[in-house]
């Protein structure tokens, strides 16, 4: 189904509930990606991987919505590999950021014990705080 109206625009009803939390050019950039890999495609759920990829290049997840990488680029080992590329994802946590800006993200989202974590750690409780996060704004 369009993510975006006949003027281009993101239909919030169709949006994730995270990207409705998000800013306007996180939902253009998932529905206008996803309409266009669709219509390549012909295929739900690969243009819906495709539009995830493409926000998670410029987004990250924090909590229960999406904010602007400092950097842009890929967020994780899946996202570095390309399409036939099977390896873990990070759920919208930006993984290749420093271990710095997943301290301050971890801080943000108040989880405990940050300070003796390693970064794969962090990561870790960063994704399970996000999905948290979403089921309690639900």
């Amino acid at each position: 189904m369009p993510k975006t109206n006949k003027s281009g625009e993101p239909k919030q009803d169709e949006l994730p509930s995270t990207l409705r939390k998000s800013d306007d050019k996180a939902q253009r950039t998932f529905a206008k990606t996803h309409d266009s890999a669709e219509e390549q495609y012909g295929d739900a759920e690969r243009a819906h991987r495709a539009a995830y990829s493409s926000l998670k290049h410029s987004y990250e997840k924090i909590g229960d919505h999406w904010e602007a990488k400092d950097k842009k680029g890929p967020s994780d080992a899946q996202a570095e590999g390309g399409l036939d590329t099977d390896r873990e994802t990070a759920g919208g946590v930006d993984a290749n950021a420093s271990k710095e800006h997943l301290y301050e993200v971890a801080q943000r989202l108040d989880i405990d014990g940050r300070s003796t974590m390693s970064k794969d750690e962090l990561v870790s409780a960063i994704e399970k705080a996000n999905a948290s996060a979403t089921r309690k704004s639900r």
